[in-house]
């Protein structure tokens, strides 16, 4: 029986189509009360005066708090920055200044209206760049005094969260001696995530303990957040996992929890708060807006000499993960192509905008849009052909990156080149106005991303019927990763059908750590720790089967849920016999595993201030992209689009087209389609209707390619394979429309407005 390598259906499935799975905001519970929060109307501002008194006196009103009637100090991810409500000065639109409690979220709301707030509206800073600038105001006056977690060690100061320089000193004798120098500067805006389900928080406290029910990616990171908040051992809380309506990394830490818990100890009631659809689009860390500079040194061969990097991304009020994320230009830029010398600063800007976060590929998309939008450049610039002058610049297996990490396995990228052009071969250049008088245009980028290697563990116990359940605190946000890969992997491991394996919700109090749904991890990591689990459950199966059959272990095959001697058929046991045995001998067969990534050799002198000092598990892409271009609107349509993707194993082929196919729809979206402008600290799109998103009529088919190369470390060889296709789609897509119209994009979205300026131009 072979379970790894199908496209076996997800066990979560038949529940989320008949409408039965109980997501997060689907909970309740007897005694509840609810919760809502007054946010801040306005980015800036010095909060002079809080009445609650109308508010407390209000119908079903229980408790109304402020951060003077709480524990309210500042605390972080890395840097302790976050307060749980403004106290005295307003960072971003959205910040939580007060809580209402009452016996409905009709009642808490109409309350909220009632307290009375006075504040000194102040200028904002509203972009990177105004921060940076000389003499700005400071977001935090207090900035210094942050602590900052676990002694971590990196530059900041002022509006400057978290800088890193990597200079290799020999720079500019480089571009001295150029024949070329080709400069280029793009522009990326934040992107929602667009997520169905609000965030909300389920909190109760009975007998000194919080217990929080939560739809999350990472139930041990609130549990270790919530922590630090409340100033309670981790012990005290329990965090209790359901099924999540989306999150694509915006339900990576914490959202509602902290003030559920805090308003459950304070009424001693159960607490339920759930956002609102605009609360959602004020407060989500949405990825990061960034601007990119780069400038080359290149011989007249076309050798890249040396490039000159500069990073600036929008952290907004707080820090949030920004700290480790200015490392990740460190593996974009002189990773895949040869680059003779790289200096790349990086750095993250406080603004008075909501904080930014995680979102599916992290910085990747916008990296690699201004890596690979150079590269068209450059070969423009030499008039070379834009897919042979990357394959000329492709790097060689062991090529190191600027952390001294070598890239073993870099020739799979051209791999991925022949691939592609197997299944459409390059034209080199657009064939200008097409019959239908629209533009044709041909894009192509790759990439290198990396698979999330924080540790995860899981417990795989079999059962009297023969039936294995897997314990863990991995989190399925929609990928599958959890229903469909981790059950194969078991059921693989010990010759079972994957619907004979089922798997637990996440719950902190019963399964082993995992770091949640995030970074492709998933199937890697959280997959090897249950492979791990198993193959001791399977020893322990061979070892009492052997006993029973009075024969030796290795002699033993296991087959379609029975062990039997090898060539002799008639001498079996089911699995279910053995469980039985053991449990009323021994004891039950229960196997545990944990997992995670050892960091790849590399030379921690080149990762100095760097929170992300390696690219473990590193997976290799290639896309392709055929646009056509209406001239008199500006109009772009995709009409054809083709991936060549690594994936080390494919645990579950159709669930990984599922993650292209959403990758691809994502970073279209971000590509081309969605807004989240701002004007004056404040978001000017307040409502899908206005957001742009995607819809079925705009999405081409995507023709994936699957490679694999089986990782050793992986479960069955496999890697990660759910964020990559979302992170070279700008790219290609920029690629092609530029090529389209015979004039540089180097920003997005690909508005019609920026397509018909380009025109002109």
């Amino acid at each position: 029986m072979t379970a790894v390598g199908t496209s076996v259906v997800r066990s979560d499935g038949e529940a989320k189509v008949r409408g039965d799975a109980i997501f997060g905001v689907d909970l309740a519970v007897h005694g509840m009360l609810h919760a809502r929060l007054l946010r801040a109307p306005v980015p800036a501002g010095f909060i002079r005066r809080i009445d609650t008194s109308r508010a407390a006196a209000s119908p079903g009103v229980h408790d109304v708090v402020t951060g003077a009637d709480v524990r309210n100090d500042r605390t972080g991810i890395v840097v302790s920055d976050s307060p749980l409500f403004a106290a005295d000065y307003i960072t971003y639109e959205g910040e939580p200044i007060a809580a209402v409690v009452a016996d409905t979220p009709e009642l808490a709301e109409a309350a909220i209206r009632k307290i009375e707030l006075e504040i000194d509206e102040t200028a904002p800073v509203a972009t990177p760049e105004q921060a940076l600038s000389p003499g700005s105001r400071l977001v935090h006056p207090a900035w210094a005094e942050f602590d900052i977690a676990g002694g971590a060690e990196f530059a900041r100061g002022g509006n400057i969260a978290a800088e890193i320089l990597s200079d290799p000193g020999d720079i500019d004798a480089a571009f001295a001696g150029a024949d070329h120098v080709v400069e280029d500067s793009y522009r990326a805006p934040r992107q929602y995530q667009a997520y169905l389900e609000p965030k909300m928080a389920l909190a109760t406290y009975e007998a000194g303990r919080y217990t929080i029910q939560v739809s999350h990616q990472y139930p041990f990171r609130i549990r270790d957040r919530l922590a630090q908040v409340l100033d309670v051992p981790k012990s005290a809380i329990r965090v209790v996992g359901h099924h999540i309506g989306g999150g694509f990394g915006a339900k990576l830490d914490l959202g509602l929890e902290p003030y559920a818990a805090v308003l459950a100890r304070r009424t001693g009631r159960p607490i339920k708060m759930v956002n609102t659809a605009s609360e959602e689009r004020l407060t989500a860390p949405c990825r990061d807006n960034a601007t990119v500079k780069i400038r080359s040194a290149v011989g007249r061969d076309g050798t890249i000499l040396a490039q000159d990097v500069d990073v600036v991304y929008d952290s907004g009020a707080y820090a949030n993960n920004g700290p480790a994320l200015v490392s990740i230009p460190m593996f974009m830029y002189g990773s895949i192509y040869r680059v003779g010398t790289v200096r790349i600063r990086s750095r993250m800007a406080y603004t008075n905008t909501a904080p930014t976060g995680a979102f599916r590929g992290v910085s990747g998309p916008y990296l690699v849009f201004a890596a690979e939008r150079h590269m068209d450049h450059i070969a423009n610039e030499l008039g070379r052909d834009r897919r042979e002058y990357r394959l000329a610049s492709l790097a060689a297996d062991g090529h190191k990156m600027r952390n001294g990490q070598a890239l073993e396995q870099l020739s799979i990228l051209r791999e991925a080149f022949d691939l592609v052009e197997e299944h459409v071969p390059w034209a080199g250049s657009g064939q200008g106005q097409q019959s239908n008088g629209k533009l044709r245009g041909i894009g192509i980028a790759a990439a290198v991303w990396l698979t999330n290697p924080a540790p995860g563990q899981a417990t795989v116990k079999l059962n009297e019927d023969g039936t294995l359940t897997v314990v863990t605190a991995a989190t399925d946000s929609g990928s599958g990763a959890v229903f469909t890969g981790l059950r194969q992997i078991a059921a693989e491991c010990l010759g079972l059908a994957a619907d004979q394996v089922t798997i637990t919700m996440p719950d902190t109090d019963v399964a082993g750590f995992d770091a949640g749904s995030q970074g492709s991890r998933t199937t890697h990591v959280a997959g090897r720790a249950v492979l791990d689990a198993t193959t001791e459950v399977r020893k322990r199966v061979l070892e009492k089967a052997a006993s029973m059959l009075e024969a030796a272990s290795e002699d033993l095959v296991i087959e379609d849920g029975d062990i039997h001697v090898a060539g002799v058929p008639d001498m079996r046991v089911s699995i279910s016999q053995v469980a039985m045995a053991a449990t009323f001998g021994q004891g039950p067969i229960v196997g545990t595993g944990s997992y995670t990534t050892p960091p790849p050799p590399h030379d921690p002198a080149c990762t100095t201030g760097m929170l992300f000092s390696t690219w473990p598990t590193p997976t290799y892409h290639v896309h392709y992209a055929e646009v056509e271009v209406d001239p008199v609107t500006g109009q772009v349509s995709v009409e054809r689009y083709v991936i060549a993707q690594e994936v080390g194993r494919a645990i579950n082929p159709d669930a990984i087209m599922g993650q292209v196919q959403g990758g691809v729809a994502q970073g279209l979206g971000y590509a081309l389609w969605e807004r989240m402008d701002i004007e004056d600290a404040r978001y000017v799109q307040r409502n899908f209707e206005t957001h742009g998103l995607p819809l079925a009529c705009d999405m081409p088919e995507v023709e994936a390619i699957l490679m694999e190369h089986p990782e050793a470390a992986g479960p069955y060889g496999a890697k990660g394979a759910a964020e990559p296709p979302i992170v070279p789609v700008a790219a290609v897509i920029a690629n092609a429309v530029s090529d389209a119209i015979g004039a540089p994009i180097d920003t997005i979205p690909i508005t019609p407005e920026a397509v018909l300026e380009a025109l002109e131009r």
